[in-house]
């Protein structure tokens, strides 16, 4: 097999870095999730994603109808790896935006919601961020069982429950949120819908959830008697569980080629450590157990990416991969955990200072994997739930529950 990509993807790969090189200052690198947390990493990402969007690779996944380039599998596969490589913010607009709202807009979404909601993504503007709220206190990877109600009232709908985990919910104007529009369905995924929710509606609170050095990503949002226009329900009442697995499938599928990129870089940057920083008057990178790790982990990276190709090459067939985008994801998770563990071993004390310190090495970015890749693994359906799919589609294993 043949695993050389054509011109038009090379091309891709050359404009990305020329443009990442030029467009960011020396000593950026965010980590998936991480623009969100300081206001000056923020500040960069919408200032990168408006530049993404003029030159057509924001949305260049989608359909030319919609503002996109039609690009093909294969260039968004290359575009995923090189944004991860060089580690660009503001590629997803807070994630959910370009990845999976808009691609579920076109899909389940009715004329008139495309025509207002996908023009503010495709901008790269402030107004067109978006965060996800699916995961409550009681319904995380039992998602069947959300309590936030919305209850018909005229043309509108009254929203009352709690949402956590809501990545960028502190910076997004708009929300996809699932709930709960017929508590008394026979089966309880039959009974969720979908909504647009403005961020700004009277009676939203956002509190901030902090991970392990105070990066804020993550939030809890409670609904207080939001209401919301009826228009903005996405799709049909009641058939939410159904959009919100396709949205989920792209969701998963989004984080492999970045993940791959995230992990190659991480590991460059660590060689490159390696053969500055001496031991016992030798490189590091001349002791045998720190290239085992290296090499080890590098290994575990190209597999990663040949499982992306393969799911890449699978889309262009026209097959669905049921189980591949939960394998790349889980996978994918694992090794930035890896990785960061690894670093934390060959960097020893350095390690163990502020991230943003200017006594850090390689940027913080080894401290910063290893303390996000928790929340990561979370984000997106956490690794036991995407091991569950894998044993029940690829391996015909019974369901767990």
């Amino acid at each position: 097999m043949d695993f050389k990509l054509g011109e038009k993807e090379e091309a891709l790969r050359k404009g990305i870095r020329e443009f990442a090189q030029k467009e960011l200052p020396s000593e950026c690198f965010c980590l998936l999730l991480e623009e969100e947390s300081r206001d000056e990493d923020w500040k960069l990402a919408m200032s990168i994603s408006k530049k993404l969007a003029q030159k057509g690779w924001l949305v260049m996944a989608w359909p030319k109808e919609y503002g996109g380039q039609g690009a093909s599998y294969w260039e968004q596969m290359v575009y995923g790896e090189e944004c991860g490589y060089w580690g660009i913010p503001g590629v997803a607009m807070g994630v959910s935006g370009v990845a999976w709202v808009g691609p579920s807009l076109m899909q389940f979404g009715n004329e008139e919601q495309r025509k207002k909601y996908l023009p503010l993504i495709a901008s790269g503007e402030a107004d067109g961020v978006w965060c996800t709220a699916y995961s409550e206190p009681n319904a995380g990877s039992d998602f069947a069982n959300i309590q936030t109600r919305a209850v018909r009232d005229g043309d509108e709908y009254v929203i009352n429950g709690q949402k956590v985990w809501t990545s960028c919910a502190h910076r997004a104007r708009w929300c996809w949120l699932a709930v709960k529009t017929d508590p008394g369905a026979p089966k309880k995924h039959r009974g969720i819908s979908i909504f647009m929710v403005d961020m700004k509606s009277p009676g939203i609170t956002v509190n901030p959830l902090l991970n392990y050095h105070d990066a804020h990503i993550f939030n809890e949002v409670f609904f207080d008697n939001v209401r919301v226009p009826a228009s903005n329900l996405v799709g049909e009442e009641n058939k939410g569980w159904y959009h919100l697995m396709q949205s989920l499938a792209s969701e998963r599928h989004s984080l492999g080629p970045p993940l791959y990129g995230n992990a190659r870089r991480l590991l460059d940057e660590l060689a490159g450590y390696a053969k500055e920083i001496q031991h016992d008057g030798k490189p590091l990178s001349q002791n045998l157990g720190v290239r085992h790790m290296l090499a080890d982990a590098v290994v575990e990276a190209e597999m990663l990416k040949l499982f992306n190709y393969q799911v890449t090459w699978e889309l262009t067939q026209g097959l669905i991969p049921i189980y591949g985008s939960s394998r790349n994801k889980a996978f994918g998770d694992q090794l930035l955990e890896r990785i960061g563990i690894i670093g934390m071993r060959i960097m020893g004390a350095y390690c163990q200072v502020d991230p943003y310190s200017k006594w850090t090495k390689l940027h913080g970015i080894i401290q910063r994997v290893y303390l996000l890749s928790p929340g990561i693994s979370i984000a997106a359906g956490t690794d036991e739930i995407e091991k569950n799919v894998i044993g029940q589609f690829k391996l015909g294993l019974p369901k767990s529950y």
